[in-house]
């Protein structure tokens, strides 16, 4: 095993903990207003529970036809933000049959729209990818879910940013939701700022 591999196996074992810790949830976050409208009714929608994470600032999202993201959110100062969006299960479906890509179980809708982002971002056939556990997708009662760390193409539409780890969270007949978080270092401080946002998102 190459010191690169237990790296990255250590990576992932501690972004499982850090769901795993992340705390319980209490309340949903008022509808905003403005650009951030559309991501409070799609929170509706699927049924999700969404608190704003302490420390962060909401930013524009990007939204073009290979990276359609409906909310983003950074901590100031630091290399690191989020891009989320969020799905029904009918917008999942329609999105993927558009791109002619056909998916026989609807309980795997997140396995095909993550492989289709993830080619958006990086022209690398590589990635990482991790089954969340029971108990993980028990805390964000979700039904399935995964983990794709991977290597970013040097562009501007993600500022340079070096890394992403892609989170999937799928609820059956509901809906999901993705995750995008970027870095430039993967050492301690990404655990450390993803551990702040891994409350954020729970579906009810």
């Amino acid at each position: 095993m190459t010191a690169i591999t237990k790296s990255i196996k250590h990576f992932l074992f501690v972004v499982l903990l850090l769901w795993l810790v992340a705390p319980a949830f209490a309340q949903v976050k008022p509808a905003a207003k403005g650009q951030f409208k559309n991501f409070y009714n799609s929170v509706g929608e699927v049924n999700l529970n969404f608190i704003f994470p302490e420390g962060f600032k909401e930013i524009k999202p990007v939204d073009t036809e290979n990276f359609p993201f409906d909310y983003a959110m950074e901590i100031p100062g630091v290399d690191f933000e989020i891009w989320f969006r969020i799905n029904t299960q009918k917008e999942d479906e329609k999105f993927l049959n558009d791109k002619n890509i056909h998916v026989t179980n609807p309980d795997s809708l997140y396995l095909s729209l993550a492989q289709d982002q993830i080619s958006a971002f990086t022209s690398e056939n590589i990635y990482l990818k991790r089954t969340l556990p029971p108990y993980i997708l028990d805390r964000y009662n979700a039904d399935a879910g995964a983990t794709y760390l991977f290597n970013l193409n040097d562009s501007l539409i993600t500022k340079h940013y070096k890394y992403a780890l892609l989170i999937m969270l799928q609820k059956n007949k509901m809906g999901t939701v993705m995750a995008i978080c970027f870095t430039n270092d993967k050492g301690p401080d990404f655990f450390k700022n993803l551990n702040k946002a891994g409350n954020c998102l729970k579906f009810k």
